[in-house]
């Protein structure tokens, strides 16, 4: 049974997803990117999940979230909550979940019209 629609007019859909990149709007992106429902998809500067800092997580605030969608690559690893503080002082959702599972989960969102941000690590 299909869940959402082949397009989403004036979202961000992700069309095509691996461990190794995502396709949103044709284009690819092969390194760890930011996904909002709407507006710009950009690069996210960080290198890997080890790498993560607060500022990773302060930086999508401009985004205006309701929920972020973590995905930590090819296994489910969980964020420290200190890491957080500034999603969680906002009451913004986080969930962190394997890449393929935050892209399948993000596109089901979006298909709601909820403000959801993916907060994608690749490989």
């Amino acid at each position: 049974m299909k869940l959402q629609p082949d397009r989403l007019d004036g979202v961000n859909a992700i069309a095509a997803h691996d461990l190794q990149g995502v396709i949103v709007n044709g284009q690819r992106w092969s390194s760890p990117v930011l996904i909002p429902a709407v507006g710009s998809v950009r690069a996210w500067e960080c290198a890997d999940f080890e790498g993560l800092r607060a500022e990773h997580f302060e930086t999508l605030l401009v985004d205006a979230p309701e929920i972020v969608l973590v995905g930590t690559g090819a296994r489910q690893r969980f964020v420290h909550p200190g890491l957080l503080r500034a999603l969680i002082e906002r009451r913004i959702g986080v969930e962190c979940m394997d890449t393929v599972a935050a892209c399948r989960t993000y596109n089901v969102l979006v298909g709601e019209r909820r403000r959801v941000t993916a907060a994608l690590l690749l490989g």
